[in-house]
């Protein structure tokens, strides 16, 4: 069955003594303005600004331009992610090559540390900066990658931001900005057995919609979210951004704090301070129960496209005008037909991986369902950093992937999330642990269906979209 959704549109309020309650970001967001502007932007420190290779070379040209250096060095930090190769020994293609190359440079240049392919903490953007311990509640982060989101789980503020802002930041440390609306989507509930994070983040856009959190932080709250694991509310805010949002945020608590090193008295009190108070009023709040939840595959060409796995291909027909036109073409796109069971759909390859779900915990869940099986179609499982691999391999993992016949990559890469070098070829079908499925996004003419790491596993031995229970 879907979520049961309960939507409320209201505007902050003022509490009877004249002060508003504050939501948490709102909190967060105060406390980082350096100055208001005449024209209702905010000036906001940024406490962290991460870089990869893809969307950054122009930023830094734009500093030579203006004769400008990197405010805060310290404060940047760069990685090598997107044109990775993740087979041992290939360099990749020439134009992946060369944004390599120009980010070596340009952060050689200007002295920002860089984790690059090959060393022992590069990997994944999102994936390395809570592992290198950058990521902390209450913070500031930005990122040129609209999946910066992610780091919301900490109960940072965390969001994509593009080319020109990336010059912006290096030059100020600071960004304009004007402050997004306030919206709590609350789910309440358990998760019931073998659904997981990413079933409940694509449930939650299918049936909010993708244009949902538009101009919105989005606080994800209520106890099937406080019951997620650190590596689940990665996920959960990961894909904030597919609902429209500016951000995803999950209010700090003991699960995070675990997930932290050097935690004092000061940092937990003050952390534990950085929670929506109970008067405060949110723009839009959904509310959402979790209680009949199943894993949730996408049909169409858009994260808000799924169903659960157990449904058929929906009939454009039963779409309002609105959504119709665009079921139709992710039909065509897609080359399904309405009424064909969602289980009776064979996949070419099987991709473990990307941002979304490329952490420890997903490989487990992989692995879990392939251990003692073979997979029958071709299977990648690309790690989200070296540290994650190494992980796997001390875990035995590996071996269980080399038995059941899946290709689990020697370096950590975004790989074929994006298709800038792994890619899928025209007119093969995927099942994929990533965020999007849009039209080519794995390759000219390829077709995604998102799926959670452990549904991706019981269809490389399928062959066919299915979930563990099926096997």
């Amino acid at each position: 069955m879907p979520l049961h959704c309960r939507r409320i549109s209201r505007k902050a309020g003022i509490r009877g003594d004249g002060v508003a309650g504050e939501t948490l970001a709102r909190k967060v967001w105060r406390s980082h303005v350096v100055r208001h502007g005449s024209t209702g932007d905010d000036l906001l420190y940024i406490d962290l600004q991460l870089l990869h290779e893809v969307n950054t070379p122009e930023a830094f040209a734009g500093l030579r331009r203006a004769g400008r250096r990197v405010r805060r060095p310290d404060l940047t930090v760069g990685t090598e992610d997107h044109t990775t190769p993740t087979v041992a020994g290939s360099g990749g293609d020439p134009v992946t090559r060369r944004y390599r190359t120009l980010m070596a440079d340009n952060c050689a240049e200007f002295g920002i540390p860089l984790h690059r392919l090959g060393q022992r903490t590069q990997g994944i953007v999102h994936v390395i900066a809570p592992e290198l311990g950058l990521v902390r509640p209450g913070m500031t982060i930005v990122c040129c990658d609209s999946h910066t989101t992610t780091l919301g789980a900490y109960g940072a503020l965390a969001f994509g931001i593009g080319t020109s802002q990336v010059e912006h930041v290096l030059a100020t440390q600071t960004l304009p900005m004007a402050r997004p609306k306030d919206m709590a989507v609350t789910v309440t509930g358990s998760l019931p057995a073998g659904v997981t994070a990413k079933d409940l983040v694509l449930a939650l856009i299918t049936e909010a919609g993708t244009a949902a959190g538009q101009g919105h932080v989005v606080e994800f709250r209520g106890d099937a979210v406080t019951g997620l694991s650190m590596e689940g509310r990665l996920t959960l805010c990961n894909m904030a951004v597919e609902m429209g949002a500016r951000a995803g945020m999950v209010a700090p608590d003991d699960v995070t704090f675990r997930h932290l090193d050097g935690v004092t008295r000061d940092d937990e009190a003050y952390w534990r301070s950085l929670r929506t108070d109970e008067d405060a009023v949110f723009d839009t709040e959904l509310r959402y129960d979790a209680g009949d939840l199943r894993p949730h595959v996408s049909w169409g060409t858009n994260p808000g496209q799924c169903v659960p796995i157990d449904a058929s291909v929906p009939d454009p027909a039963a779409f309002g005008d609105d959504r119709r036109a665009a079921a139709e073409r992710a039909l065509r796109y897609m080359d399904l037909r309405p009424g064909v069971a969602m289980r009776d759909i064979a996949v070419d390859v099987v991709f473990v991986g990307s941002c979304t779900n490329s952490r420890i915990e997903d490989l487990r869940v992989a692995a879990d369902v392939l251990r003692g099986r073979r997979t029958a179609v071709e299977t990648v499982v690309v790690p989200g950093s070296a540290k994650v691999r190494r992980q796997a391999v001390e875990e035995g993992l590996d071996r269980v992937f080399a038995e059941a016949g899946a290709d689990f990559r020697a370096l950590p890469g975004c790989s074929m999330c994006i298709g800038l070098g792994d890619r899928l070829l025209p007119g093969q079908r995927a099942a994929s642990t990533t965020n999007r499925n849009f039209e080519g996004r794995q390759g000219s003419g390829a077709r995604t269906h998102l799926v959670s790491p452990a549904v991706a596993a019981a269809t490389a031995v399928r062959g066919r979209l299915a979930a563990p229970d099926d096997l």
